[in-house]
């Protein structure tokens, strides 16, 4: 007879109940050990370990929900009888019997041992139903009420010897308190299953094998709580199966089990730890296996880490082998490029010296320019003070014309005085007077001659000088459009001096990198984008690219321009 047959006596396993939570790191039973049979009944009821139905996951009706409401009010009014029955007396016997100063500071105590207990009391009822319940805020609840229950029966005692009816009264005073609390852990009990159906549930021990076996019970508790076995039926079971599996072993070996091996005395050493009879007899078979999986495994990880090591050393060899044929092939390509890319640097440096000597010649053209502006702006200068100079002298001859009119207007005034006065005078007088007369009036007449002839020389004088002004204006827009040019021509130069530096850096830089002719096209290309098109690639006429790199095709050119501006966005810049 092998270690698993042994004689089926222990009570059938209940199928419904989960299995205990085994030890931590125990691995899972795998054993083939037969299931354990017995006719015998089953020692306890569903009825007895208060699991007799599963709760209800539906929804509460109306009508369940009324009664729950009526309930809570219930509660409410059984708590507040309590409250009302034990303050007075828990307040009177505070100040009178504990030292409170006044009966005022008493009832304050009172309501915070009352107000104390309703908090702990609400909170735990919300934690459950939340379902985050607080498992140790019951017992300060429980010591609270104790508490209160010791004060009220204190405040009722007898002052000689207590008789019958002071027990009862003392009594009488926890009934309302202990009442209240068993509402409470009713109600929470209530929640935690309403709001969490499906949490597997912990049977309770019977009362009457507490009192029929008590240290026995114990110890069934015990292993209960340890092990997490929640179901009583299953511990019951386990603890049947071990006394089984025990007397067989003796009858096996005589009644000496010191003659047993070590693998049939398993089961009795596991048990305090929470294994089964069939789970302890199935420790070496597992092990072995557990054993046998993990070397297999080690050997598995060596098996692959070789393999994955053969096969990078291939992989690494033909890259090897294909990085040294690509570098023969760069190697072979850049050496039939340099020498093009020589002749071609050494051509854009040539075509940079020439722009820069254009360059210079543009300069010296442009301060030529600019000294001939200045002398033009010196000449229109002048002409502006000559033309100054005549509007002067016109005035003065306006002035002088002036003064002759006025003169004649005097001697005009004259000639009537002399003629009023001829009566009273001698004809030699009016005569030496007409002579006087005319004589002032031929030179009023001279003198306004010479006047009219100063202001027509001065209006000649005038018109010279306003000639002369514009031809000095013109000399100056003359001189100032020249001076334009020259500084267009300057700048345009500037501008090319600018490009040949940057195409001789960029050759420098394109021949230091050892870059193809295309590439080098396509940045040549990138080059006059940016500097003859403002950074606008399809500004760049495609002629211009076919004339620049000797392109025939336009879709070429436009090829190149394509790639050029690829290459700007990304960030190119020479």
């Amino acid at each position: 007879m092998t270690i698993a047959d042994w004689p089926r006596t222990a009570a059938e396993p209940d199928p419904k109940t989960a299995s205990p939570a085994a030890v931590s790191g125990t691995p899972k039973p795998v054993s083939r050990t037969p299931d354990i049979a017995s006719d015998a009944p089953r020692s306890v009821s569903e009825t007895e370990s208060g699991t007799g139905t599963k709760p209800s996951e539906g929804k509460l009706t109306g009508t369940q929900k009324w009664t729950a409401g009526a309930i809570v009010i219930a509660a409410l009014a059984l708590a507040g009888i309590g409250l009302y029955l034990s303050f007075e007396h828990v307040a009177q016997f505070a100040h009178e019997e504990l030292r409170f100063s006044s009966l005022g500071k008493g009832q304050l105590f009172a309501v915070g041992v009352d107000v104390g207990i309703m908090v702990m009391i609400a909170v735990d009822l919300l934690m459950a139903w939340l379902k985050r319940p607080i498992s140790w805020i019951r017992y300060p609840v429980w010591l609270l009420t104790a508490a209160t229950v010791v004060l009220n029966a204190a405040s009722g005692a007898p002052e000689g010897a207590w008789e019958l009816l002071d027990y009862v009264a003392a009594g009488a005073h926890g009934v309302v308190p202990v009442l209240f609390i068993m509402v409470v852990e009713l109600g929470r009990t209530s929640i935690d299953r309403v709001v969490r159906p499906d949490q597997e549930e912990r049977d309770s021990i019977p009362w009457l094998r507490w009192i029929l076996a008590p240290v026995a019970t114990a110890r069934i508790f015990r292993r209960m709580r340890l092990w997490g076995v929640t179901s009583y039926p299953e511990m019951i079971r386990r603890d049947q199966e071990l006394i089984a599996y025990e007397q067989w072993l003796k009858r096996k070996h005589e009644g000496d089990l010191s003659e047993a091996s070590d693998e049939e005395l398993l089961p009795m050493k596991m048990a305090p730890y929470g294994y089964t009879v069939a789970q302890a007899l199935a420790l070496p078979d597992e092990q072995e296996r557990a054993a046998q999986e993990r070397e297999e495994e080690a050997e598995r990880r060596r098996l692959d880490a070789e393999t994955r090591s053969e096969v990078a050393k291939a992989k690494s060899e033909a890259e090897r082998l294909r990085a040294k044929g690509k570098v023969e092939a760069v190697r072979a390509e850049v050496d039939g490029q340099t020498g093009q890319a020589r002749a071609h640097a050494r051509a854009q440096v040539s075509a940079a010296e020439r722009a820069a000597a254009l360059e210079q010649e543009a300069l010296d053209q442009a301060l030529i320019a600019e000294a001939r502006a200045r002398e033009a702006e010196a000449e229109r200068k002048e002409a502006q003070e000559r033309h100054a100079k005549a509007e002067a002298d016109l005035r003065a001859a306006e002035l002088e014309h002036q003064a002759a009119e006025k003169r004649k207007e005097a001697a005009e005034a004259d000639r009537v005085a002399a003629a009023e006065a001829q009566a009273i005078e001698t004809a030699e007088i009016a005569e030496a007077r007409q002579r006087v007369a005319e004589a002032d009036k031929a030179a009023a007449e001279t003198e306004r001659a010479a006047a009219e002839t100063r202001r027509a020389t001065a209006e000649t004088d005038r018109k010279k000088a306003e000639e002369e002004r514009i031809k000095a204006i013109a000399l100056a827009d003359a001189a100032r459009a020249q001076k334009e040019a020259a500084e267009a021509e300057r700048a345009a130069a500037e501008t090319r001096r600018a490009a040949a530096e940057i195409e001789r850096r960029a050759v420098e830089a394109e021949d230091a990198a050892k870059l193809k002719p295309r590439e080098r096209a396509v940045r040549r290309v990138a080059r006059m984008i940016l500097v003859a098109a403002d950074g606008v690639a399809d500004r760049l006429p495609l002629a211009d690219i076919q004339h620049e790199l000797g392109v025939a095709s336009p879709s070429t050119a436009s090829e190149y321009r394509q790639e050029a501006a690829e290459l700007l966005a990304g960030g190119y810049r020479p």
